[in-house]
């Protein structure tokens, strides 16, 4: 090792101009903040959403629509459905604990039967909530309709 091949550590040393630090820096004076505002002041943090004084985007967008705190949202079965479902799980009554034991409906979800498509099978139900429709099939089929609440 001579004096003339030492180095600094790697990162010891800095090859960035200082900020701030004389006009002779050629980045003194503003420091490359611009001139005047907030933005410029030491001590400014970005905070999010912050547009620069620009009316931020949730202002500026228009407020849609309405969500009912209060609405009722159903797992829907059309009765075209369920004989297959009756086949394929081999269920003996139609009712929220079998379907998520089969991994159909999530463990809190509302079953709704409505009457769309056929039904062959009679079958006994145990569900949240009926269609006048598929009730009266139901029933003609010899099955039953249980309301839970």
């Amino acid at each position: 090792m001579k004096l003339h091949s030492i180095r600094p550590a790697k990162g010891a040393t800095h090859k960035e101009k200082r900020l701030g630090r004389g006009e002779a820096s050629g980045k003194g004076g503003t420091s490359t903040k611009g001139n005047k505002g907030h933005q410029s002041r030491s001590g400014f943090k970005n905070r999010r959403a912050h547009e620069g004084g620009q009316m931020p985007i949730q202002r500026r967008l228009p407020k849609r629509g309405f969500k009912n705190p209060h609405r009722i949202s159903y797992d829907v079965f059309n009765l075209g459905q369920i004989d297959h479902l009756v086949e394929k799980y081999e269920l003996k009554e139609f009712t929220p604990e079998n379907l998520y034991i089969n991994g159909l409906i999530s463990q809190t979800a509302l079953v709704k039967v409505l009457g769309n498509g056929e039904m062959k099978t009679k079958i006994a139900f145990k569900v949240n909530a009926v269609s006048e429709k598929a009730k009266s099939i139901i029933e003609g089929l010899g099955g039953t309709v249980e309301i839970l609440k």
